[in-house]
């Protein structure tokens, strides 16, 4: 993949002989100035060109990977220190680093930031302070594009931020309308007003997130486009004038306005258009004498294809792996490059696209649950192997904390294809084989997604989850097939246990643990699967199994189990159909990875061992936290009377805000706790009057 970017050194020479001499400043040390998947991200390609790295780290994060693989490490502070720049700076210059490069999020689009390290004399691995505030206020970047000759979308873009002057240039554009914070990005502080009487609790919503993820409640009024195509290119620039584009990614497809699958090129355009947008691109990057790696993102008419500036991302993007994918090139290593004074690798010429890429995003997160985020670890997690056309982006290992603290992204599946159809077909296969067990993730709706007949067929869109909801979600069907590889699974994994015990020494009979002289034992199991139980009895006999669901006939399955580097995976033939699956036990837990996705079992109790039924839940006597969070704000106390729908608390999760309602009309009787606590999943917030479970 990175042939065409080693070759590009004699041009990048015979460059230095027509141009200006450079100003080449080498760097053989950078800080990263981030965490996870991103931070490994550029720690693997500065090792391979030589460059040391240093890694700064929170006290969440101090057995975290990025800090094991950096050449060195320091501790910055607590939980959101990645945001101090000044501590960050004061370490780069103790480390002897010669430059930061600052990843994406924290502190990667901080004119502040980025104006310090030039103070300091340390390189930003970025663009000019300048292009970062130029673009980052979204009013300006609007009038500079439009001055470039780049197409914009009508909206109020002014510095009256009263709420009468809104709501009057709300009324002027018409609704529904497109509110989103001036200095924005990443779905936040962005909100929809469907009609006038939703405008001001959408607005005060994205002031108050706006406010958190920026520091800024400022916003901007467009027109909503409903259902377009989010296309965006990538463009990189040097310090001598020159821009390029290294072609265009659509991720149209997105949820709760962040993207959750992305590829390149762009399905569905012609090359004439797709010199049009690379084009458009290369003259935003220009107008603000931009440096560096930059996206600049278009909303594309799916029927006229016209398109327009949507905003411009003034670092490097989550999805750029996808770009390099069909280029060939190390975008890091540009970057690198760039900052340390050289100039563009390649020229617009020089860069071509071969075959089609796909990045899905595995999050930690319940789909079916509105997409909300989640945290804790990760008990289990076996990978996709990587290869020259699969790349498994992250920062985690088995074992480690998916943190409430920070986005909830587990790691980024990469791959490549000669087209799009084999590009698609291998995102399936390499997403069933991609195991986590502990925690809800989006695994199997990237599964649903990728296979809908829709997405097949590239008709994608910014609502595309909402138009193919009841398809990407149908009602859950648990086979009795199923059943019987998750009792299979148990009975092998005991086997396992037993024999491992034997071997060791420390029970001589446990080998023979299912073997009976005279009859077959017979194993019976309560597992349960969305809210439904199920009975089944496992007859095992030496080898022959056994097994029947619900009470009903017995049938014969023939199992084996199959050796896979220690984890469990068997081969069974059931009612004729023979398959291979993995699983995984977990306490009382059962975990089965099959070609659709993953299915979770719980084992349960007989009732004279199980502890008192949980009795929490949003929708009775109580309001729980549907994530782990932190309790913003509580807008009732004890006494108070509610009606269904009312506002009760804000529940910060992942810097974005979730606003807690009555599910009913009702007294509230406490409140689970104070401004500040953290709250886990699943932990009562406000109990009503009528629950009293000490009764």
């Amino acid at each position: 993949m990175y042939a065409r970017l080693l070759q590009s050194f004699g041009s990048s020479v015979r460059c230095l002989a027509t141009k200006a001499t450079p100003k080449v400043r080498p760097i053989n040390k950078i800080l990263i100035s981030n965490r996870g998947e991103i931070a490994c991200r550029v720690i693997r390609t500065a090792r391979k060109l030589g460059v040391r790295t240093v890694a700064v780290y929170s006290d969440p994060d101090e057995h975290s990977l990025h800090t094991e693989l950096a050449d060195e490490a320091y501790r910055v502070g607590e939980a959101a220190s990645y945001l101090r720049g000044d501590r960050i700076l004061e370490i780069a210059k103790k480390s002897g680093a010669q430059a930061i490069h600052p990843g994406y999020g924290f502190l990667s689009e901080s004119v502040e930031f980025a104006e310090l390290c030039q103070k300091e004399g340390v390189i930003f691995m970025g663009p000019p302070s300048s292009a970062i505030r130029d673009m980052g206020i979204k009013s300006t970047s609007k009038a500079i594009m439009a001055a470039a000759g780049v197409p914009i979308i009508n909206g109020y873009h002014g510095d009256d931020q009263s709420d009468a002057c809104l709501q009057a240039e709300a009324a002027k554009i018409g609704f529904p309308l497109m509110i989103k914070a001036v200095r924005g990005g990443g779905g936040k502080g962005m909100r929809i007003a469907e009609k006038p009487e939703d405008f001001l609790t959408a607005l005060n919503s994205a002031r108050t997130e706006s406010l958190k993820a920026f520091g800024d409640s400022s916003v901007l009024l467009e027109r909503y486009v409903r259902s377009p195509r989010h296309v965006e290119v990538q463009v990189f620039a040097d310090q001598y004038g020159d821009a390029v584009y290294l072609w265009e990614r659509d991720c149209s497809v997105q949820r709760r306005h962040q993207k959750i699958i992305e590829e390149a090129p762009a399905p569905g355009l012609s090359e004439e258009l797709r010199r049009e947008l690379g084009e458009a691109a290369v003259r935003a990057a220009k107008a603000v004498g931009y440096v560096g790696a930059g996206t600049v993102e278009f909303i594309l008419d799916k029927e006229d294809l016209s398109f327009h500036f949507m905003e411009m991302n003034t670092r490097l993007q989550v999805e750029h792996p996808i770009s390099e994918m069909i280029t060939g090139t190390d975008l890091v290593e540009w970057q690198i490059r760039i900052a340390a004074g050289e100039p563009l690798p390649l020229t617009q010429a020089q860069i071509t696209r071969r075959g089609h890429a796909f990045e899905a995003r595995i999050y930690a997160e319940n789909p079916r649950g509105g997409f909300l985020p989640g945290a804790g670890p990760l008990r289990y997690l076996n990978t996709p192997k990587p290869s020259a056309e699969v790349r498994v982006e992250t920062g985690v290992r088995e074992g480690d904390e998916v943190s409430v603290h920070y986005d909830p992204m587990i790691a980024k599946l990469v791959v490549w294809g000669e087209n799009r159809t084999q590009a698609l077909n291998s995102l399936i296969a390499r997403l069933s084989e991609y195991h986590i067990s502990g925690l809800e993730t989006n695994i199997n709706f990237l599964i649903d997604l990728a296979s809908h007949p829709e997405f097949q067929q590239a008709n994608v869109h910014t609502g595309f989850i909402d138009e193919h909801f009841d398809t990407l979600f149908p009602p859950i069907v648990v086979e009795q097939r199923q059943l019987s590889q998750a009792a299979l699974s148990l009975i092998f994994n005991e086997l396992q246990a037993a024999h491992s015990n034997a071997s060791s020494g420390q029970d001589p009979f446990a080998a023979a643990a299912n073997i009976r002289l005279n009859y077959a034992l017979i194993r019976s199991y309560s597992l349960k699967a969305h809210e439904k139980v199920y009975a089944v009895d496992v007859k095992y006999d030496n080898g022959d199994i056994e097994i029947r669901v619900d009470g009903g006939a017995w049938q014969v399955i023939k199992a084996e189990r199959v050796q896979d580097e220690g984890r469990l995976k068997i081969r069974a033939n059931i009612n004729g159909n023979i398959s291979t699956y993995s699983a995984n036990i977990d306490g009382g837990n059962v975990t089965l990875f099959l070609e659709n996705g993953k299915l979770d079992f719980e084992l349960v109790q007989p009732k004279f061992l199980s502890a008192q039924a949980d009795q929490l839940g949003s929708g009775g006597s109580r309001v729980v936290a549907p994530m782990p969070g932190v309790l913003e704000k509580i807008l009732v106390q004890p006494g108070d009377v509610v009606k269904k729908g009312d506002s009760l608390a804000v529940l910060i999760a992942m810097k974005m805000e979730h606003i807690l309602k009555a599910p009913k009309d009702a007294t509230i009787k406490s409140i689970g706790g104070a401004v500040g606590d953290n709250m886990a999943k699943g932990a009562a917030v406000i109990t009503f009057v009528d629950d009293d479970l000490s009764n």
